[in-house]
């Protein structure tokens, strides 16, 4: 004799395997979360290490900086911008990488100059742009 298949009185036919269907769902819904997750978590690295070297940058600037209001110009002799400028274009020192730094003196004033610190990530594609900080130091007329 043939064995049937048993009905449940309490469950028609058709709502079996609804469980599992909510399980998969649930799974589903899950993983999509954690993924979501990873991507946050790789992007907070990444702004961390922008945000670092944003600092690194400004350190440096101020630097030099240091230097224009030790000497009371803005104008200094390249024995000490050379050595400012090979360090920031060293990324062992400055820990910038592909780091350039230029000090340029604003034209129609005597005491005042703008610095620019440039870096590329090396995370960056060729084809995107170098980050960059740069400040206005302005020296008191004395």
């Amino acid at each position: 004799m043939p064995m049937r298949a048993r009905r449940s009185p309490s469950r028609p036919l058709r709502q079996r395997g609804v469980a599992l269907i909510e399980v998969l769902v649930s799974i589903l819904l899950f993983s999509v979360a954690i993924l979501g997750l990873i991507g946050l978590q790789a992007q907070a690295i990444a702004l961390s290490l922008e945000a670092d070297y944003r600092s690194r940058a400004s350190l440096l600037a101020d630097e030099i900086v240091g230097q224009m209001w030790l000497y009371k110009t803005v104008s200094l002799s390249s024995t000490i911008t050379t050595p400012w400028t090979t360090k920031v274009a060293t990324s062992t020192a400055s820990q910038l990488p592909n780091g350039s730094g230029t000090i340029t003196p604003v034209s129609g004033t005597t005491n005042a100059a703008d610095i620019v610190i440039t870096w590329k990530a090396p995370s960056r594609s060729a084809t995107d742009s170098a980050s960059s900080f740069s400040t206005r130091v302005t020296l008191p007329s004395l």
